[in-house]
């Protein structure tokens, strides 16, 4: 009679678990039906390997070594506790029995050690977010409540089989030796009060496995069940590739995204899938230099908005029991509330220029931080963060009323993304970040007509000149004039050229990356290459005005483009330039470029070595650094090439920077920052040139012209460009082909950028 009440029990409570699961994940995919339907893959076929090398190899969270095992132990403990958990239900409603498994003690072995090493890992990650206070982990009871419960269920384990073995008068046995020493501890019980207290701890385990259950989907635990789901629907398209707006689609209501429910569901999916690791955010050169925008707030954000709009359009509550949980209140929603002087210096007023009392009451509070004192790190995203913190609040609003662009995410936020990706190379749930801040900035520029004062100049520069300086158009060829000894042929002119040089807007008007393009066109000449250039005929690539969110220009120029590419029967394109090399590559084939190889110049000089084409013999002795392109490296996985480069120049000793390669700062000028003023914070290219100067190089070289620019700035800002000189590595290469003598000379006019 005792095991069927036990069993009916049973049942009861885990039916009623089971259930209010299924409540709060049904109405988070209600909400998650609000947004624009997403294409699914018709073939999962290439998807597979970076699905099990992400989701069961862990690649993304060994970035983080010591955070990777850690999180491998738990994943797989988990994993193999499955069956101890279903044995230990047998165990309760049989009266002792277990699971038929082959080899039951080497089973009961694994288990224990399981249990052991799953706690030994929650111990050390409540270190890493108590004991360390790693500053990307948030803290608190809400982000540590599932340590409570995974502490429960581990401890749950280890008691029940514990008093299991005193009830039924077990001996000790190496093949439970955990459960075996605490069962001598309480060897002294008979057997009833033994079977009282296993089964006090086989209902603690059940409940608590119940509630952690119902608790997973309305926390950020929710990544259990959605990460791999998100990882599987990654983006297969170049990841330097935005999305096509469809300009002539009359029935559009809008473009862009101006409301949660114009973001598509793959978007939302994001939200979702978010482990609110702070990864993102911690290497978010925006973060790290005190500006407004965190990577992981602007999804977490975006998640909280999306309930509370889900919860008013659908009448289905997030909270399940809402008894717990409290319910979901109509009448109140998240918003955003920047932190004004009244209440303390914010983030972005100390940026504005506070007092110095303001500065070091909010410095000793945390803050704020203000870089002038050389004992800071290079890097912080303390401000940030505090800041996104004591911003977010609830307040008296219905969700259907709270502005998705202003009150949910600020329009500072939506502009001080440099779209570097690295966000999304952390992201261990494959999130990404940067296609939504520029859906966002679609909706500004299109919609609303809003952008900053310095981009809207660049933008009608581009719309009458077609550069962002509004220099004359017929000055776009006027720097083949300044390339000594050879002559630089339109596709006139060559009409049967092997490669278009596509210089672009940078490499023609500013005179400092028209150094640049003249390295580049000498060293193509003296390699034998058959180029040619489309002179007056090039346009602007269309990258600034993509990025920033003016679809319309960017399409414009991509058209024109490619029209003329078509008209000169355009096969392969070479360009200096980072932006200009993915935009042609990875998005002029979304409108028609087919059959062109893009090239980025570091591939092409790297290929023409390797070939015996170009020969570096002159000496050149200096201790470089390199500094990755986003768009180079991130985008397009160019690390080795320009390596390659400085590596077959004799002399050079090539030193790698703390964070290199995939894990590479953004300079800073990317997604069109290029052509905008940085207003709070540290500057990006300052941390980015202080990371450069401590491994004491004689040379900073790129291999793009806007890191070229901002890496020169850093230097003169840290007044060491008398000692550390800025260099392409188009120069460097021209240096060691034709020796010092061979180098043009400086030209001492300047184009202000």
């Amino acid at each position: 009679m005792g095991q069927l009440i036990q069993f009916l029990l049973f049942l009861a409570v885990t039916g009623y678990g089971i259930y209010l699961f299924y409540r709060a994940v049904y109405h988070r995919y209600l909400y998650l039906k609000l947004g624009r339907p997403a294409e699914l893959p018709s073939n999962g076929k290439d998807r597979w390997p970076e699905f099990l090398a992400q989701v069961f190899g862990q690649t993304k969270l060994l970035k983080d070594p010591k955070s990777g095992i850690m999180h491998i132990v738990i994943f797989y403990g988990f994993v193999i506790l499955q069956l101890g958990a279903l044995d230990l239900i047998i165990k309760g409603l049989t009266g002792g029995g277990h699971l038929p498994v082959p080899g039951y003690n080497l089973f009961s072995l694994m288990q224990e050690i399981t249990v052991v090493l799953i706690l030994i890992a929650m111990g050390y990650a409540a270190y890493r977010r108590y004991g360390e206070k790693l500053v990307r982990l948030k803290r608190g009871l809400k982000p540590s409540i599932v340590v409570f419960f995974i502490f429960g269920l581990m401890f749950s384990v280890l008691f029940s089989l514990a008093f299991e073995r005193v009830w039924l008068g077990m001996e000790f046995s190496w093949y439970a030796p955990i459960s075996s020493l605490m069962a001598e501890a309480f060897s002294g019980l008979s057997e009833t009060p033994s079977y009282v207290l296993f089964l006090i701890s086989w209902w603690a385990h059940l409940i608590i496995l119940l509630a952690f259950l119902v608790y997973v989907p309305q926390s950020k635990h929710f990544h259990i069940i959605t990460a791999p789901i998100n990882i599987y629907l990654r983006r297969q398209t170049p990841v330097g590739r935005l999305s096509k707006l469809d300009l002539e689609d009359e029935e559009a209501e809008s473009f862009g995204v101006g409301k949660i429910e114009e973001f598509s569901q793959k978007q939302m999916l994001d939200f979702y899938a978010c482990v609110e690791c702070g990864r993102c955010t911690n290497v978010c050169p925006a973060s790290s230099t005190g500006k407004a925008l965190s990577p992981m707030h602007l999804i977490t954000k975006l998640r909280d908005h999306l309930i509370d709009k889900g919860t008013a359009v659908t009448g289905r509550s997030p909270w399940v029991p809402e008894f717990a949980f409290g319910g979901a209140d109509p009448t109140k929603a998240h918003l955003f509330e920047p932190r004004s002087l009244d209440h303390g210096p914010s983030l972005l007023d100390l940026a504005g220029g506070a007092s110095k009392e303001e500065v070091a009451a909010a410095a000793e509070g945390g803050v704020g931080v203000f870089w002038s004192d050389p004992g800071l790190a290079i890097t912080d995203i303390r401000p940030t963060l505090n800041w996104q913190k004591t911003s977010w609040t609830v307040q008296e609003r219905k969700p259907q009323e709270v502005e998705l662009i202003g009150e949910v995410m600020t329009e500072d936020e939506i502009w001080a993304c440099t779209t570097c990706r690295n966000c999304e190379d952390q992201c261990p749930v494959a999130n990404e970040h940067v296609d939504k801040i520029i859906d966002l900035r679609r909706h500004l520029v299109l919609m609303q007509g809003s952008m900053p004062h310095e981009g809207q100049r660049a933008m009608q520069n581009i719309e009458r000149q077609g550069n962002p300086w509004g220099i004359s158009r017929s000055d776009r060829v006027k720097w083949t004039g300044d390339v000594e000894g050879i002559s630089v042929p339109t596709v006139k002119e060559n009409p049967d050229f092997d490669i278009l040089f596509f210089v672009g807007s940078m490499g023609s008007y500013d005179l400092r990356s028209r150094k640049i393009t003249r390295a580049v066109a000498r060293l193509m000449n003296e390699s034998g290459v058959s180029f040619a250039i489309l002179g007056n005929e090039e346009k602007n690539s269309g990258d600034t005005p993509r990025r920033l969110g003016n679809e319309m220009l960017f399409q414009q120029l991509c058209m024109e483009n490619i029209e003329t590419f078509q008209k000169y029967g355009v096969k392969k394109i070479v360009t200096a330039c980072p932006h200009t090399f993915n935009t042609l590559k990875n998005e002029y084939p979304d409108f028609g470029l087919e059959g062109v190889e893009v090239l980025h110049h570091t591939q092409l000089f790297d290929e023409l070595i390797a070939k015996g084409r170009l020969k570096p013999t002159h000496r050149v002795e200096e201790r470089i650094t390199y500094h990755d392109s986003c768009y180079l490296g991130r985008y397009n996985n160019v690390y080795d090439e320009p390596r390659n480069v400085l590596k077959a120049i004799p002399g050079v000793e090539l030193v790698e920077m703390a964070r290199t390669r995939e894990n590479g700062m953004c300079c800073g000028a990317g997604g069109g920052l290029m052509w905008m003023e940085e207003t709070s914070g540290k500057r990006v290219n300052l941390a980015r040139t202080e990371q450069a100067l401590e491994v004491n190089p004689t040379l900073i070289s790129s291999a793009c012209p806007y890191c070229l620019t901002m890496l020169e700035d850093g230097t003169k800002l840290k007044e060491v460009d008398d000692l550390v000189k800025a260099r392409d590595i188009a120069e460097i290469l021209e240096l060691a082909v034709f020796g010092p003598a061979g180098t043009p000379p400086q030209n001492k006019e300047e184009v202000a950028v």
